[in-house]
């Protein structure tokens, strides 16, 4: 497949600054990624604020998350399993594999994302109560998860085929997927939830329109004349052995996910048990601002997975490790910056999704705990990333587990039983996985793969 001049500029790694690379992919994804939050986070805004029962429709809407997460869980799966063999196949110059790999990508997508509709409608009830809604908060989560499942499959569409638009070096596109689909969403929110009164069910409704827009655009942008690689039926048959790799490699997304999904049911359900529908209400709250801060973490960790990737596949091993070490600096910068910012200043970012002044006091101590040493997650998500660019499944996935499954769900589950603790004590447990959990991960990555990008540096310059 011929490239023209413009194309091969773009998405051509191996040559300019590794860390201008970076940042012309992470800018316009990561500003995507802030606009992808919107899709749910103008929900929580708008329903937060609805008069005598924004609480309620709030915490609502939370206990949701674990469903969302799930089917985002999915996109991962298939979308950054799919996306790091492209880049390394086209960065090895064997375009008709790389044609396949996003081929079945987009095959596997669709069919899970239609069979998660059904199976999640089907027993959608017993699961929100078992996530944490009671009676009162129950009606409104059923109202916004139903509607929301007849779109999962956009959603998984527009999440998973993006990866394809950014590791062509397309940015500033995959940036319009998401950009399209939050100014739908922004503008019909409030229509849907104030002027046609439908309160949870329109904040759903303006989701779905939202999202179909997203995947339509995503779609029809690789399968078009300005893609690198483009979108083509006869790739979409299904190779098995494909997926298999495809899931081996986006198999640490897909744990990712589902772990917070799980961390999420355990947080709600300890939280009911020991504090009721007000601190459900609260982690809702902070769920919502950690998505918001940690975007750009995300936006430049996935930015850089294509451009380390695509530099493994070139055999550029100095470039590699000058791309993990870029990633990393700049994300413990932010990361400490941020969490400086919440600890002095927690009230601003609390008020966006609620006016009620029990539940903005129960967040701030909520806050101070859950966000401590928030600088260690950054190094976690820098080790896992590295490793996922240079298709190590298991190590990521390895890491994924520890730090969800093995600290922060028994953490959830032990510490609110111990020295009265209580609520305090599920938030306690983020801060201690994130020390535990990052460290591990990192100190792993510079172990094994910074020691081999060192060494196969050392053999290419010898047989040089």
């Amino acid at each position: 497949m011929r490239e023209t001049a413009a194309q091969s500029q773009n998405s051509d790694f191996s040559r300019g600054s590794v860390a201008k690379n970076i940042l012309r992919l992470a800018v316009p994804m990561t500003v995507a990624q802030l606009i992808h939050v919107l899709y749910s986070v103008v929900d929580r805004m708008y329903l937060g604020h609805i008069p005598g029962v924004g609480a309620d429709a709030l915490t609502g809407v939370g206990i949701t998350f674990p469903i969302l997460t799930i089917i985002t869980a999915f996109a991962n799966l298939f979308g950054m399993g799919g996306s790091p063999l492209f880049s390394i196949e086209r960065g090895k110059g064997d375009a008709e594999k790389a044609k396949r790999i996003m081929g079945n990508t987009f095959a596997m997508l669709l069919y899970t994302g239609l069979a998660l509709m059904a199976v999640i409608l089907l027993f959608k009830k017993p699961l929100l109560y078992a996530f944490g809604a009671s009676d009162i908060t129950f009606p409104y989560a059923d109202g916004y998860i139903t509607i929301y499942l007849c779109g999962s499959l956009f959603v998984m569409v527009g999440l998973g085929m993006n990866n394809f638009i950014n590791a062509q070096g397309f940015g500033r596109k995959g940036m319009m997927t998401v950009l399209l689909g939050a100014v739908v969403n922004i503008a019909l929110d409030p229509l849907f939830i104030f002027v046609l009164n439908l309160g949870v069910q329109g904040a759903a409704i303006a989701t779905v329109i939202a999202q179909f827009v997203s995947a339509l655009w995503a779609v029809s942008f690789l399968r078009g004349r300005k893609a690198v690689i483009r979108l083509e039926r006869s790739a979409m048959r299904l190779q098995w052995r494909l997926v298999g790799r495809i899931c081996a490699l986006g198999f640490s997304g897909f744990i990712m996910a589902v772990t917070n999904s799980a961390v999420q049911i355990v947080c709600n359900s300890t939280l009911q048990l020991f504090g009721g529908d007000l601190y459900v209400g609260v982690m809702t709250v902070l769920n919502s601002v950690r998505e918001v801060v940690s975007t750009p973490i995300s936006g430049l960790t996935s930015a850089a997975q294509p451009v380390i990737g695509f530099n493994y596949g070139a055999e550029e091993y100095r470039r590699v490790r000058k791309g993990i070490k870029f990633m990393s600096i700049l994300c413990v910068l932010y990361t400490t910056l941020v969490w400086l910012i919440l600890f002095v200043a927690p009230q601003p970012f609390i008020a966006i999704f609620t006016e009620e002044a029990a539940l903005r006091e129960a967040c701030v101590p909520a806050m101070h705990i859950y966000f401590f040493g928030f600088f260690m997650m950054s190094l976690q998500n820098a080790g896992q990333s590295s490793a996922v660019a240079l298709g190590r499944s298991k190590q990521a996935v390895f890491f994924s587990l520890l730090r969800k499954a093995v600290i922060v769900i028994p953490l959830t589950l032990l510490l609110p039983r111990l020295f009265g603790l209580g609520v305090d004590g599920v938030f306690l447990a983020e801060p201690i996985s994130n020390f535990i959990g990052g460290a591990a991960c990192y100190l792993t990555m510079l172990l094994t793969i910074w020691r081999e990008m060192v060494r196969k540096e050392r053999e290419k310059a010898i047989a040089v």
